[in-house]
C-alpha cells in the first residue's frame, strides 16, 4: 500500500532548528524558531498557568469527555476576549479547538460544507502553514498584495484594489494582528479603509489571531475584529492561546463565528460541531481549562496580564537594540522597518544569499525569506548579531 508514497522534504524552520542544535560552534544565534524566549533564551511557562493548573490538579475530578464544543467557560471567556461585546451573543458560536491550526482546518470544512467553489484570499506573504492547511483543506486560494520587500513597508493600495476586484461572496484571510512573517500591520484607518471595500464588496472576513496582547495590548490588537463585527453579517475568527498563554504543546485554541441571526448561529454551530466530531471528535482539555481558570478569576487574569506585558516589552526592546546596533554597525543601510514591525516576526531585509553567508559562516540562523524571531535576540548577543549582518552586508 505504501509503495507509491514520495518522502516529504523536511519543514525549512524544523530543519532550521536542527542545523543549530548540530552546530558545534560555541557562538551561535537562532532566529528561525517559532516561540517566544526569555532573556535567557528559555520558552517559560507563565506563573499565572502555573497556579492555575495547581488549581485544576486540585479541583478536577474527572477526565470524561468534555464534548465536540470543549469547555463551555473557555469559550464564553474567549468569545467575550475576542469580541468585547461589539457583536451580539446570539450572532456569535464559539468552539474550543486544538490550537490555532486546529481552528483553521474546522474552519476550512465549514467554509467547503458551505460553499464548495469557495475562494480565500491571502496575503502575500503569509505563515507558511496557512497555504498547506487550507489548501491541502481542499479551498481555492489567491493572493493579495500586502508586503513590498523593496520598501518593507505594507502595499496597502494594492492591497485595497486587488480586494474591490474579488467577486462578492468570498472570503479574505486577515491576520488580526502581529502579521506573521512581515511584523507590520494596518493602522486604524487603514484597517477602516479595509473595513469598506469588505463591506462594499458582501465579502466574509476570516481573521486569524495568533499573538493578541504581543503587539500593543488585549484591546488594541482586536480592532479589526470588533471593528468588522459591527459591520459585517457573517466572519470566521481563528483565536491560538500558544503565544499569549505560552501553551504551546498543550494546543489551546477557538473558533468564533459571526453569522446573520440567531437562527443561523444555531445552524452554523451545529455544522461545525458536525466537523469536529469528524475530524477529532473532542478537543484537549488540559490547557483550555487553565485558560477559563486565569479568564474566570480577576487577580490571576491581571496577573496574566502583567506577564504578557513583559513579553510584549521585552520583544519591543529587542527590536530597539538590534535596530540601535544595526545603526551604528551598518549606517548606510535603512531598518527602521524593525521599529514598526510587532510581534516576534519580522524580515530582516537582506538576501538569501546573505541569510546562507549568515549562518555559514558566522552560525546566525534564519529562514531564507529574512525572516527573524526577535525573541532570540538578546543583550548578550545583539552586538554578535549586528556585527555578522553588517558583514554581510
Amino acid at each position: 500500500m505504501f509503495e507509491p508514497l514520495k518522502q516529504v522534504p523536511p519543514d525549512a524552520i524544523l530543519g532550521l532548528i536542527a542545523e543549530h542544535a548540530n552546530d558545534p560552534r560555541e557562538q551561535k544565534i537562532d532566529l528561525g524558531v517559532g516561540v517566544y524566549r526569555d532573556a535567557a533564551g528559555e520558552t517559560p511557562v507563565l506563573e499565572v498557568i502555573k497556579a492555575a493548573e495547581q488549581r485544576l490538579i486540585d479541583t478536577q475530578d474527572s477526565k470524561a469527555y468534555i464534548g465536540s464544543a470543549g469547555d463551555a467557560g473557555f469559550n464564553r471567556r474567549m468569545q467575550a476576549l475576542t469580541f468585547a461585546g461589539s457583536a451580539p451573543d446570539d450572532r456569535l458560536a464559539t468552539l474550543q479547538a486544538p490550537g490555532g491550526s486546529g481552528s483553521l482546518r474546522v474552519a476550512a470544512s465549514l467554509i467547503l460544507r458551505a460553499r464548495s467553489d469557495a475562494t480565500v484570499w491571502v496575503s502575500d506573504p503569509t505563515w507558511a502553514n496557512h497555504v498547506p492547511l487550507l489548501g491541502g483543506a481542499g479551498l481555492k486560494l489567491e493572493p493579495y498584495p500586502y508586503y513590498d520587500a523593496e520598501r518593507n513597508s505594507l502595499r496597502i493600495d494594492a492591497m485595497l484594489e486587488t480586494l474591490r476586484g474579488a467577486p462578492k461572496g468570498d472570503i479574505v484571510l486577515l491576520h488580526a494582528c502581529c502579521h506573521n512573517p512581515s511584523g507590520l500591520d494596518p493602522d486604524a484607518s487603514e484597517w477602516r479603509a479595509i473595513g469598506d471595500v469588505i463591506v462594499e464588496r458582501e465579502l466574509v472576513p476570516f481573521i486569524d489571531m495568533a499573538y493578541q496582547g504581543f503587539a500593543r495590548d488585549i484591546d488594541a490588537d482586536a480592532f479589526a475584529i470588533r471593528d468588522l463585527a459591527a459591520r459585517v453579517p457573517e466572519m470566521i475568527v481563528s483565536n491560538s492561546c500558544s503565544k499569549n498563554f505560552g501553551l504551546y504543546r498543550d494546543r489551546v485554541g477557538s473558533l468564533s463565528l459571526l453569522t446573520a441571526d440567531a437562527a443561523s448561529r444555531d445552524i452554523v454551530r451545529s455544522q461545525a460541531n458536525n466537523v469536529v466530531r469528524t475530524i477529532y471528535s473532542v478537543p484537549p482539555d488540559h490547557g483550555a481549562a487553565a485558560v477559563r481558570i486565569v479568564l474566570e478569576d480577576e487577580a490571576l487574569e491581571a496577573q496574566w496580564l502583567e506577564e504578557l506585558g513583559a513579553m510584549r516589552s521585552r520583544l519591543g526592546a529587542m527590536r530597539s537594540l538590534l535596530h540601535d546596533a544595526l545603526a551604528d554597525k551598518a549606517p548606510d543601510h535603512d531598518f527602521s522597518h524593525l521599529l514598526r514591525a510587532t510581534g516576534m516576526f519580522c524580515f530582516l531585509g537582506v538576501s538569501e544569499d546573505r541569510v546562507e553567508r549568515l549562518k555559514r559562516d558566522f552560525g546566525v540562523y534564519m529562514v531564507g525569506s529574512s525572516r527573524i524571531n526577535v525573541a532570540g535576540i538578546t543583550e548578550s548577543n545583539v552586538g554578535y548579531l549586528a556585527d555578522s549582518i553588517a558583514a554581510v552586508l
